[in-house]
């Protein structure tokens, strides 16, 4: 049998929790479960390896970093891969493109494979920094503008009819404005920024907005 480990309480209830947790990282649920096992006392630790499915060797090292540290040893010590040398200088300039030019063949955004391509790199490094910086040039908003200089009348005309419409009347709202307006190119775009999308306004005629008339 392998060698018990004691558990207090607080510790056998955090051991509990991360091998039921299922947001956390399969690891971590794997480590608390190996020390739950070797707390038990009724298992060897050959019969641990096979239930966990690990080598032996690992069910010996997870045991002497929990009896050395107890909780805090069964954290990952993976340092992770060092940087790439000048990865600053691209990022910046993956950005600096994005937010600043546009593609060559004429297409009103860019793709993660054009950039990639226009700067000599894979797309998915592309894709990761705007990930990372919140980039979406795929995306866009639009919002509407009235140039009527009536709009505030008409609009307070229009709301008190939702509000207090007449008696015995019934009130019918008509929307003849398309998702598609022709003169989106001539209207003004606000470009995108990193955790916003780009946005472009759309001029509501005056003879076509507000008319209703209760």
């Amino acid at each position: 049998m392998a060698d018990r480990i004691i558990l207090s309480p607080p510790e056998r209830r955090q051991l509990q929790r991360m091998s039921r947790s299922r947001s956390g990282r399969a690891e971590d649920a794997g480590r608390a479960r190996i020390i739950l096992r070797l707390a038990s006392g009724s298992l060897s630790l050959w019969a641990i390896s096979r239930q966990e499915g690990c080598s032996i060797n690992t069910v010996r090292m997870w045991r002497d970093r929990f009896k050395e540290q107890r909780l805090p040893g069964l954290w990952s010590r993976h340092r992770g891969r060092a940087p790439s040398e000048g990865i600053e200088k691209l990022e910046a300039r993956i950005i600096d493109w994005t937010l600043h030019r546009k593609p060559a063949d004429g297409s009103t955004h860019w793709s993660s494979r054009k950039l990639g391509s226009a700067l000599g790199i894979d797309h998915m490094r592309v894709a990761r920094v705007w990930a990372k910086a919140g980039l979406q040039p795929h995306r866009r908003r639009h919002y509407m503008v009235s140039d009527d200089p009536e709009f505030e009348k008409k609009a307070a005309a229009i709301i008190g009819l939702y509000l207090k419409p007449p008696a015995h009347a019934a009130v019918f709202c008509v929307d003849e404005k398309s998702a598609i307006q022709a003169l989106d190119r001539l209207d003004p775009v606000l470009p995108l920024s990193p955790g916003r999308t780009s946005r472009i306004r759309i001029l509501s005629p005056r003879h076509s907005f507000l008319s209703m008339r209760p």
